[in-house]
């Protein structure tokens, strides 16, 4: 799953939108439902019987700032079902009940419908899959279809004066966006920070980019909208007095979307960790040709930014010119990843078989890469033609959108289903083979680790309780991975040395992570998941 999709949830300022007198009058009760993942590379589903109340990645924006975003004297309940599912007691609490989600979760999106309607309740579905295809939500009651703004108003005033099920459904369309700026800050508080492994943030919207396969340029634009410094460091306070302590993931589609704009950013949070003592790391995703700015990497590491997702999607040169993908050619892959590496940023690397311009050497290829970057977490993943993209309407002009919810992608892909597939499964094999996976973590925590900017321990994390969590995670995972596994020799190999040199914090990170990974590449490969985490396949 990319960090595109998992960005998309755009927030609303409604303090920017009038609010009518029957918002006022008519008070309601709202239950906002984020739907489950399926498991997938980056979901660490397969970690959870180690991490104890840590049971998703981060909270959704969308839906929190939804939160923050309805009427004065609204009353709201959220439920992120990666943490629990809505009880009945949730559904019957409602006057209405709120949806977002991408197309990944498409069938618990569905699920919640289903459920909200068995209670009588009108489910409002708004985000990006919806956005992108309302087509496929036929059942919904109401369709908040684009950005939030003007339709978000229309919603509420609809809501205020009739909250029963309307005879057929209807669809709020967005003409006019409401300034990123001048969002509400999301509505934190509705959640807990001892379930989620980080917390979220959005500093900007849109990518100037025009890649084949990814439909953020569509959805919300090419030319960046933006939230001022002050702003950013207004949300981080609040995401410190909710209880975060440990990181934040900025959810923009690119970070250097708007250079300019980045580099006013980061000199008021490097003076903002500074002030506060280091409390919060900071992770993000942008292009590759972020390694070709000095200046921004070395101001990102004093900001404290120490892992960066990249959409690598293939090391071959002439595959990423035929993807429009030639910002990834500004310089030569690996020596772009090294010189992330040497400022301290762990590198997440985004995978795609399936190009046009696969040929038989293209796992070699991918695995060549593997083992010349060292990159220890690389989500690797059927191509998928999504509405919105250059690909999709491509491949729909080429008659090669296909249908069939048997195959793990809907591309009818250039060389055959079944050689394709295998391609993905020799790359994930090879990647996630428990040896290699290790010695790639080995390097990473001995030649990438130490770039990192020297800071004390962040402020309230050595408490009673994050020390017995601690202590009782390192006891699982010594149980799981070095009694249990299969490739306990190698975990001991990793481990022994870094837990006699109390560098206990290393041990528990990267052994969340290899029971994940290994176990996920596992079950992909022997057909229990799905290659894509876009197919509509059931397993």
């Amino acid at each position: 799953m990319s960090v595109q999709e998992l960005s998309s949830n755009h927030p609303l300022n409604s303090d920017a939108l009038s609010r009518p007198p029957e918002a006022h009058a008519l008070p309601r009760r709202i239950l906002c439902v984020f739907p489950r993942y399926e498991p997938s590379l980056g979901s660490l589903e397969y970690a959870y019987d180690i991490t104890g109340a840590l049971r998703a990645f981060m909270p959704p924006q969308g839906l929190l700032v939804i939160a923050a975003a309805l009427p004065a004297g609204w009353e709201v309940r959220f439920v992120d079902e990666n943490i629990r599912p809505a009880r009945r007691s949730d559904f019957k609490w409602a006057d209405a009940v709120f949806v977002s989600g991408m197309h990944v979760q498409r069938r618990r999106i569905d699920d919640i419908r289903r459920r909200a309607h068995k209670h009588g309740k009108p489910a409002v579905l708004g985000g990006p899959s919806v956005s992108a295809c309302p087509e496929h939500y036929p059942l919904f009651d109401y369709l908040h279809i684009g950005e939030l703004g003007d339709a978000t108003q229309q919603l509420f005033e609809r809501l205020a004066r009739d909250c029963s099920r309307p005879k057929q459904q209807i669809a709020f369309v967005t003409g006019e966006r409401t300034p990123l700026d001048e969002f509400p800050i999301p509505a934190y508080e509705l959640v807990s920070f001892d379930n989620y492994f980080i917390g979220s943030i959005q500093f900007s919207s849109g990518c100037p980019y025009r890649c084949e396969f990814c439909d953020i340029p569509g959805l919300y634009g090419r030319v960046p909208r933006l939230k001022s410094p002050q702003r950013i460091l207004t949300e981080l306070d609040k995401l410190r007095a909710c209880g975060l302590t440990t990181s934040v993931y900025f959810v923009d589609d690119n970070l250097i979307a708007n250079r300019r704009a980045l580099r006013e950013l980061l000199p008021p949070l490097i003076e903002w960790q500074e002030k506060n003592s280091f409390p919060l790391s900071f992770a993000f995703e942008a292009t590759l040709n972020i390694a070709k700015y000095e200046d921004l990497l070395q101001q990102l590491r004093l900001a404290c930014f120490t892992t960066i997702f990249v959409g690598v999607e293939t090391p071959e040169e002439d595959a990423l010119a035929a993807i429009d993908k030639e910002q990834n050619l500004a310089m030569p892959i690996v020596e772009a990843v090294q010189r992330l590496n040497a400022h301290g940023l762990e590198v997440v690397a985004g995978i795609i078989v399936g190009l046009d311009t696969d040929g038989p050497d293209t796992a070699q290829r991918i695995i060549d890469f593997i083992d010349r970057s060292h990159i220890p977490m690389l989500t690797i993943n059927l191509l998928q033609a999504l509405p919105k993209t250059p690909l999709w309407d491509r491949l729909a002009g080429e008659n090669r959108l296909c249908d069939d919810e048997t195959r793990e992608s809907n591309v009818v892909f250039k060389r055959s289903y079944e050689q394709t597939v295998e391609c993905w499964r020799e790359c994930l094999r090879y990647a996630y083979d428990p040896a290699r996976l290790f010695a790639r973590y080995e390097l990473l925590t001995q030649h990438v680790f130490p770039n990192r900017r020297p800071r004390p321990r962040p402020p309230g994390q050595v408490t009673p309780k994050n020390i017995r969590n601690g202590f009782m995670m390192l006891f699982k995972i010594c149980w799981k991975l070095g009694v249990i596994a299969d490739y306990r020799r190698i975990f001991w190999a990793y481990a022994k040395p870094r837990i006699k040199r109390g560098q206990i914090a290393d041990v528990i990170s990267v052994g969340i992570l290899a029971k994940h990974l290994i176990t996920y590449a596992r079950k992909a490969c022997a057909g229990k998941l799905n290659a894509s985490n876009y197919s509509a396949r059931l397993k």
